[in-house]
């Protein structure tokens, strides 16, 4: 056996440099670089293998570790889950910055490699810099707190272990429905030992992802079940995208009459004019998704996870309503007492549509129902697009505004606060891969180092972060990243002033309002009710490097926009919006939890018109 003297480290970064994924017999290398923040623990490992022997993998410098591991989440879902970015920290601190990215990616199962620098694990010296040193169990270091948050998770203790674990690693990244955060666990010492490792271990691997299909047995089940219902709803995941099922979900829904309705993952895989797109469903959806999904006796389900946003709280759908739910996993296809039908998308619908039209199977909408309704939402879009106020500018407007000018091609990147309801609802979305929202954790920000990461994916496309102020406080770092790298994003930075949509929350259940404005503490109420804090976020944008405009109104709004298109580096705008002018409602509801004993009358009323919501949602 012919062998090479590496280290670890070393030997890491060449097995990944030779990782590819097929779909459809189209090759795409896997593995795009490495995003790394060095520090004890991985520079003299990893880092002098990046220096002297990267191969073709790209280093990128991150600025934050959650930032950078959002950005590398945003560059795989952007890539439809066929690339990826690793991620490199140090041990402690720089290690644990990660957790919280390692979530969301889990959460979206979107795959995300991460190699945190970890304790010496010869013990020597000890306790390390960082180290934690858990009195009751030695063997406990910061990375294990990546276990609960990773589909994947190994600590390489010997160099001869990393043959192993790097091959789990890449069956878990490449699976459909096992993706997610992979966590290999790196003790510095052991990054910079030496090992003979066989030759073969470094050759080309190619990842066949397969295109999985029920068995016959399992869609004729479906068929004959879905043959008794006649007024059926599609609820169209992110597993559509990610399958490249769009033209086959166009093709079902079209050959049988049903309407289809978004998740956040799901949207634009259909046009927003396609006759049959009724739009966003659930807590964020609109009127024509919800109202047909209250009615609705069958619900087909591609490609999504159900979450209490898209079944609003397991209320949008009646309770003898069946689902039939097509996805690669089979924890998702159980879900709602469901009908599972495990397996991809692009493979699956087709097959059951064959034995659909061969039964004769229709829906018995109306000849004009569906369009009838869409035309409502649409009018109720239009409305909400062309609101203009007297005291300021309304978040729907901006939007409206925003959507008309960027143009069909641009990206938008979203992941918090009012804006992803707002977006759900009102966006239209013309173009595939054009609407980018995390909402599976729905995690403050990612706006910003999201945006990073999709303008690496997607270089010939403009790309526009939408965050709150609140979300860009909590972590804008990459910015300054994507202007190291030459690599253009928008920033369209809505200021509203605080966690203005959790303070709608508080107070549609009783609240009067508490601790969620960016306001001065008050000296004779002791809370934050005085002045709000004047923030200059174009001025912060300035500083570090970008360009930027302020807009308070629809045309400067829209000179801004213009004048972002023009720029060549990393732009922000700050749009000054009133507080309050989202959108809510539209016959969904959400189960928050309301306290069930308070010194607040309005409180209590809340909890008592919970509890009625909860009996008359579905129970599982």
């Amino acid at each position: 056996m012919r062998t090479i003297r590496l280290t670890m480290a070393q030997a890491l970064l060449r097995f990944l440099d030779n990782q590819y994924v097929s779909v459809d017999g189209v090759e795409t290398k896997f593995v795009a670089g490495v995003m790394g923040i060095f520090g004890h623990g991985n520079v003299t490992g990893i880092g002098e293998a990046l220096e002297r022997s990267p191969g073709k993998l790209v280093y990128v410098q991150g600025k934050n570790e959650q930032g950078m591991a959002h950005a590398a989440i945003a560059f795989a879902k952007q890539s439809r889950r066929r690339r990826i970015y690793a991620c490199t920290t140090s041990i402690g601190p720089g290690a644990l910055n990660m957790v919280t990215a390692a979530g969301t990616a889990t959460v979206n199962r979107i795959p995300l490699l991460l190699l945190p620098g970890d304790n010496f694990a010869s013990r020597q010296p000890d306790p390390v810099l960082q180290q934690l040193e858990a009195g009751h169990d030695y063997t406990i270091a910061a990375t294990d707190c990546f276990k609960p948050v990773s589909k994947y998770w190994d600590r390489i203790v010997r160099p001869e272990q990393l043959m192993t674990a790097a091959l789990n690693a890449m069956r878990v990244l490449t699976d459909p429905a096992e993706t997610g955060a992979v966590t290999l666990a790196l003790p510095q010492d052991v990054q910079a030992e030496a090992y003979d490792y066989p030759e073969a271990f470094f050759d080309k691997r190619v990842h066949v992802i397969e295109r999985h299909r029920p068995s016959e047995e399992a869609l004729r089940r479906a068929a004959e079940a879905i043959s008794a219902k006649r007024r059926p709803i599609i609820v169209a995941g992110g597993g559509v995208r990610y399958s490249g099922a769009e033209a086959e979900l166009a093709a079902f829904a079209e050959r049988f009459g049903i309407p289809v309705a978004e998740t956040q993952a799901g949207k634009g895989v259909l046009p927003w004019n396609h006759p049959l797109n009724v739009g966003g469903i659930g807590v964020t959806g609109g009127l024509a998704a919800n109202r047909l999904a209250h009615q609705a006796d069958l619900v087909i389900g591609v490609g999504t996870r159900y979450s209490d946003f898209t079944t609003a709280s397991k209320s949008a759908y009646r309770e003898d309503a069946l689902f039939v739910n097509v996805n690669v996993s089979r924890l998702d296809g159980v879900k709602l007492d469901g009908i599972p039908l495990a397996g991809d998308a692009k493979a699956t619908l087709p097959a059951l549509a064959e034995i659909l039209a061969a039964a004769g199977y229709a829906s018995a909408y109306g000849e004009t129902e569906i369009e009838a309704l869409k035309a409502e939402w649409d009018r109720e879009v239009d409305r909400l697009y062309g609101l203009e106020r007297e005291d300021g500018l309304a978040q729907t407007r901006a939007l409206g505004v925003i959507n008309k000018t960027i143009g069909d091609e641009a990206v938008i990147v979203c992941a918090a606060g009012s804006l992803p309801g707002d977006l759900q609802r009102l966006w239209r979305t013309s173009r595939p891969d054009t609407y980018h929202m995390e909402y599976g954790f729905s995690c403050m920000g990612y706006e910003v180092s999201g945006a990073f990461g999709v303008s690496l994916a997607a270089p010939q496309r403009d790309v526009y972060a939408l965050v709150g102020d609140g979300s860009y406080l909590m972590l804008h770092s990459e910015l300054l990243t994507s202007l190291q790298e030459g690599r253009k994003i928008t920033v369209l930075l809505f200021n509203n002033h605080g966690f203005q949509c959790i303070h709608n929350l508080q107070r549609e259940h009783g609240s009067d309002g508490f601790g969620n404005e960016f306001r001065y503490r008050e000296a004779g109420t002791g809370r934050y009710t005085g002045e709000v804090l004047p923030i200059d976020f174009a001025a912060h944008a300035r500083s570090l490097g970008a360009a930027s405009y302020k807009a308070a109104n629809t045309e400067e709004l829209r000179e801004a926009l213009r004048l972002a298109q023009a720029e060549t580096r990393t732009t922000l705008i700050e749009i000054a919006v009133l507080p309050g002018t989202n959108t809510e409602g539209y016959e969904s509801w959400w189960n928050v939890g309301v306290p069930a004993v308070s010194t607040g009358e309005r409180v209590v009323k809340a909890h008592e018109a919970m509890n009625e919501r909860i009996r008359q949602a579905r129970a599982y």
